[in-house]
């Protein structure tokens, strides 16, 4: 119900999993249980089992920005984290990409990175670079604003 929050979180530098459509309410408590984590929904149903209030937080709202300040309500989230250090497809920590791997992204962004001597880094996950292009600037302006969006 909230994977493009759960995406923002992992921009944002948190290990944030976003459930598989289909999964049983009772398998996402038990993760956000036994894994320490906290389980963030609009289905109000996961509220009902047992123990669940101390892993769930739910959020009322349905549009992106609203959640956010929903959730800055409720948890003190720092938005300004660890900002690009997950993988946003699959949550791994990303590293330093290997100079053979700046050829993966476009020249002419791998020409601004190298003259800005911006790093590029990798998820040896997905195989994917990740690198400080004008997206980039547009989502840290995001998560900044985010941060006094209380």
């Amino acid at each position: 119900m909230l994977k493009g929050l759960g995406r923002w979180l992992r921009a944002a530098g948190y290990d944030t999993i976003i459930a598989d459509n289909g999964v049983a309410d009772r398998e996402l408590i038990e993760q956000a249980r036994d894994e320490g984590r906290l389980l963030i929904t609009r289905d109000r149903k996961l509220i009902e089992f047992r123990d669940a209030r101390k892993h769930v937080i739910l959020l009322m709202s349905n549009h992106l920005q609203d959640c956010v300040r929903e959730l800055n309500k409720i948890k003190d989230i720092d938005w300004s984290y660890r900002p690009f250090s997950r993988c946003l497809l699959c949550n791994h920590p990303l590293r330093e990409a290997d100079p053979g791997q700046y050829s993966q992204i476009p020249e002419e962004s791998r020409r601004i990175a190298e003259q800005k001597s911006e790093r590029v880094y990798w998820c040896d996950h997905c195989n994917k670079p990740y690198w400080a292009g004008s997206h980039v600037r547009r989502m840290r302006k995001t998560l900044s604003g985010w941060q006094d969006c209380r």
